[in-house]
Protein backbone atom coordinates (compact mmCIF):
# COMPACT_ATOMS: atom_id res chain seq x y z
CA UNK A 1 0.00 0.00 0.00
CA UNK A 2 2.80 2.37 0.94
CA UNK A 3 4.62 1.51 -2.30
CA UNK A 4 1.55 2.26 -4.42
CA UNK A 5 1.13 5.68 -2.76
CA UNK A 6 4.78 6.51 -3.33
CA UNK A 7 4.52 5.52 -7.03
CA UNK A 8 1.36 7.60 -7.41
CA UNK A 9 3.06 10.68 -5.94
CA UNK A 10 6.08 10.19 -8.22
CA UNK A 11 3.82 9.81 -11.24
CA UNK A 12 1.90 12.96 -10.29
CA UNK A 13 5.13 14.97 -9.83
CA UNK A 14 6.44 13.67 -13.16
CA UNK A 15 3.18 14.63 -14.87
CA UNK A 16 3.29 18.16 -13.40
CA UNK A 17 6.93 18.65 -14.43
CA UNK A 18 6.24 17.29 -17.90
CA UNK A 19 3.31 19.68 -18.27
CA UNK A 20 5.46 22.64 -17.20
CA UNK A 21 8.12 21.82 -19.76
CA UNK A 22 5.78 21.03 -22.65
CA UNK A 23 3.28 23.89 -22.30
CA UNK A 24 4.73 27.10 -23.82
CA UNK A 25 5.56 29.72 -21.25
CA UNK A 26 3.66 32.43 -23.13
CA UNK A 27 0.46 30.54 -22.35
CA UNK A 28 1.29 30.58 -18.66
CA UNK A 29 2.26 34.24 -18.50
CA UNK A 30 0.42 37.10 -20.15
CA UNK A 31 2.60 38.71 -22.76
CA UNK A 32 2.22 42.10 -24.37
CA UNK A 33 3.71 42.77 -27.76
CA UNK A 34 4.16 46.32 -29.04
CA UNK A 35 4.46 46.80 -32.75
CA UNK A 36 7.53 48.67 -34.01
CA UNK A 37 5.27 51.37 -35.50
CA UNK A 38 3.59 51.98 -32.13
CA UNK A 39 6.94 52.06 -30.38
CA UNK A 40 8.33 54.53 -32.92
CA UNK A 41 5.24 56.73 -32.54
CA UNK A 42 5.60 56.78 -28.74
CA UNK A 43 9.29 57.65 -28.97
CA UNK A 44 8.53 60.45 -31.43
CA UNK A 45 5.78 61.87 -29.20
CA UNK A 46 8.01 61.75 -26.11
CA UNK A 47 10.80 63.44 -28.02
CA UNK A 48 8.43 66.12 -29.29
CA UNK A 49 7.07 66.82 -25.79
CA UNK A 50 10.60 67.03 -24.37
CA UNK A 51 11.68 69.42 -27.14
CA UNK A 52 8.62 71.61 -26.50
CA UNK A 53 9.32 71.72 -22.74
CA UNK A 54 12.99 72.48 -23.32
CA UNK A 55 12.09 75.31 -25.68
CA UNK A 56 9.55 76.74 -23.20
CA UNK A 57 12.07 76.91 -20.35
CA UNK A 58 14.82 78.30 -22.59
CA UNK A 59 12.48 80.96 -24.00
CA UNK A 60 11.50 81.94 -20.48
CA UNK A 61 15.11 82.27 -19.38
CA UNK A 62 16.00 84.19 -22.57
CA UNK A 63 13.68 87.09 -21.83
CA UNK A 64 15.37 90.40 -21.01
CA UNK A 65 13.96 90.28 -17.48
CA UNK A 66 15.40 86.81 -16.94
CA UNK A 67 18.78 87.80 -18.33
CA UNK A 68 18.84 90.83 -16.06
CA UNK A 69 17.86 88.74 -13.03
CA UNK A 70 20.51 86.12 -13.73
CA UNK A 71 23.23 88.73 -14.21
CA UNK A 72 22.28 90.59 -11.05
CA UNK A 73 22.52 87.30 -9.13
CA UNK A 74 25.88 86.45 -10.70
CA UNK A 75 24.49 83.26 -12.28
CA UNK A 76 25.93 82.33 -15.66
CA UNK A 77 23.01 82.05 -18.14
CA UNK A 78 25.00 79.61 -20.31
CA UNK A 79 25.52 77.31 -17.34
CA UNK A 80 21.78 77.32 -16.62
CA UNK A 81 20.94 76.67 -20.32
CA UNK A 82 23.38 73.76 -20.43
CA UNK A 83 22.02 72.36 -17.17
CA UNK A 84 18.43 72.48 -18.43
CA UNK A 85 19.19 70.00 -21.18
CA UNK A 86 20.45 67.45 -18.63
CA UNK A 87 17.19 67.36 -16.66
CA UNK A 88 15.01 64.30 -16.97
CA UNK A 89 11.62 64.51 -18.69
CA UNK A 90 9.59 64.89 -15.49
CA UNK A 91 11.76 67.66 -14.05
CA UNK A 92 11.77 69.46 -17.38
CA UNK A 93 7.97 69.21 -17.67
CA UNK A 94 7.56 70.69 -14.17
CA UNK A 95 9.86 73.61 -14.95
CA UNK A 96 8.14 74.24 -18.29
CA UNK A 97 4.76 74.34 -16.54
CA UNK A 98 6.09 76.82 -13.98
CA UNK A 99 7.66 78.98 -16.68
CA UNK A 100 4.45 79.01 -18.75
CA UNK A 101 2.37 79.89 -15.68
CA UNK A 102 4.76 82.68 -14.68
CA UNK A 103 4.70 84.18 -18.19
CA UNK A 104 0.91 83.97 -18.34
CA UNK A 105 0.54 85.58 -14.90
CA UNK A 106 2.99 88.31 -15.80
CA UNK A 107 1.21 89.03 -19.10
CA UNK A 108 -2.13 89.17 -17.28
CA UNK A 109 -0.73 91.63 -14.74
CA UNK A 110 -0.95 89.20 -11.83
CA UNK A 111 2.81 89.41 -11.23
CA UNK A 112 5.11 92.36 -10.79
CA UNK A 113 8.64 92.54 -12.19
CA UNK A 114 9.96 91.70 -8.74
CA UNK A 115 7.79 88.57 -8.51
CA UNK A 116 8.90 87.46 -11.96
CA UNK A 117 12.56 87.98 -11.08
CA UNK A 118 12.15 85.87 -7.94
CA UNK A 119 10.53 83.09 -9.97
CA UNK A 120 13.31 83.24 -12.56
CA UNK A 121 15.98 83.05 -9.89
CA UNK A 122 14.15 80.18 -8.21
CA UNK A 123 14.00 78.22 -11.45
CA UNK A 124 17.68 78.89 -12.21
CA UNK A 125 18.79 77.85 -8.74
CA UNK A 126 16.55 74.77 -8.85
CA UNK A 127 18.07 73.69 -12.17
CA UNK A 128 21.60 74.12 -10.87
CA UNK A 129 20.84 72.24 -7.66
CA UNK A 130 19.25 69.32 -9.51
CA UNK A 131 22.24 69.04 -11.81
CA UNK A 132 24.72 69.38 -8.94
CA UNK A 133 23.04 66.62 -6.92
CA UNK A 134 23.38 64.13 -9.78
Amino acid sequence: MHLVLRQSVRSLVALVLLTLFIVPTNLLAQSHVVSPADLQKQVFEASHVREHNLQAVQNFLSTPTAQKALKSSHIDPRQVRNAISTLDDQELAQLAARADKAQADFAAGNLTDRDLILIILGIAVLVLIIVAVR
